[in-house]
């Protein structure tokens, strides 16, 4: 069964905030795709830790494929692969941000690190 919209693969950092703001966000998941290493120099407030290797063997025991889940990662390239596969996978209402943490950091938080 399919929404009755689909959602845009992407999700731009301003896009993003504007949601984060909103009540009802429990049912947005930030699944940071990105690697321990590159999580403990920045992350977004909240986001979950899942390596986009990990993604396969995870998504399904950890996941809600009803929530919304925005995925993350440096500049945009991982976080829309992971993203494309959950979709195929069921997990309908999944994005990725557009640009990654690299553009949230510059559009929206400065004080998220660039690396």
């Amino acid at each position: 069964m399919y929404p009755e919209y689909m959602l845009d693969y992407e999700i731009t950092p301003s896009q993003l905030a504007s949601l984060l703001s909103e009540p009802g966000r429990e049912h947005l998941v930030l699944l940071d795709v990105r690697e321990p290493e590159e999580y403990a120099l920045t992350r977004i407030d909240g986001s979950v830790l899942m390596p986009m290797g990990d993604v396969p063997g995870r998504a399904n025991q950890e996941l809600d494929p009803d929530a919304h889940i925005v995925a993350i990662c440096h500049h945009g390239v991982r976080s829309m692969n992971v993203a494309v596969w959950l979709r195929n996978q069921g997990f309908e209402k999944t994005q990725s941000l557009r640009g990654g943490i690299d553009a949230w950091s510059a559009q929206v938080d400065p004080a998220i690190a660039r690396y």
